[in-house]
């Protein structure tokens, strides 16, 4: 999968304004910093589509991009100590209401490879498997280890998290590594949307 031409749709603050589209559906999620909008601008070949900042707690709303063959869906950091308990109830809602009503063809979970997941990791882990929702998980900030270290922490993070170690996919948005790998996933992901339903069944 080649992403040549990934542009901004809108954002949405409520349930009722949920981005309704006919094409697949790839979200992403992670606790505020972990480098969604990086990920993200990596993914799309550029650099400002997603808008980074060195403040977490910058995406406050849910917000969706044209990449072509799929919408992606940036959801709100979580995990943010300095906002308020309402604001933080609020995005809470806000995101369970996405994964609860939401047609999600695939969740990207991010952690940051550095360290051991959060607790708010454990609980939107628990949401997907939970609402039965396709996803992977991939581990940001590759590039702030040693290669030789690389491997040992996916399988510390696989283990904390009770999943494959082949479930987790390392990645660097300064150096591009992983990035195939990640877009191998989502054309997994979109390529099974695509399918008729009667086939998919049948698998």
């Amino acid at each position: 999968m080649k992403i040549t031409n990934a542009t901004f749709i809108t954002s949405v603050a409520s349930s009722k304004n949920f981005y309704k589209t006919d094409k697949p559906i790839i979200a992403v999620a992670g606790k505020s910093n972990v480098g969604k909008s990086s990920l993200i601008n990596m993914l799309a070949n550029q650099k400002k589509l997603a808008k980074t900042s060195v403040t977490p707690g910058r995406t406050r709303l849910i917000n969706y991009f044209d990449f072509g063959e799929f919408v992606l869906a940036d959801l709100p950091g979580y995990g943010f100590a300095k906002v308020s308990k309402e604001e933080k109830k609020k995005w809470g809602e806000l995101m369970e209401e996405f994964l609860r009503t939401q047609k999600i063809d695939l969740l990207i979970s991010l952690v940051d490879i550095r360290h051991d997941p959060t607790a708010d990791d454990v609980t939107m882990i628990n949401y997907l498997y939970h609402y039965a929702i396709p996803f992977v998980l991939v581990a940001t900030k590759a590039d702030k280890l040693g290669k030789t270290k690389i491997k040992p922490r996916l399988k510390e993070i696989a283990t904390f998290l009770r999943v494959g170690v082949g479930d987790v996919t390392a990645t660097s948005s300064e150096t591009g590594f992983g990035k195939q790998e990640v877009l191998s996933l989502i054309e997994q992901a979109v390529t099974l949307s695509n399918l008729p339903q009667e086939e998919i069944e049948e698998e």
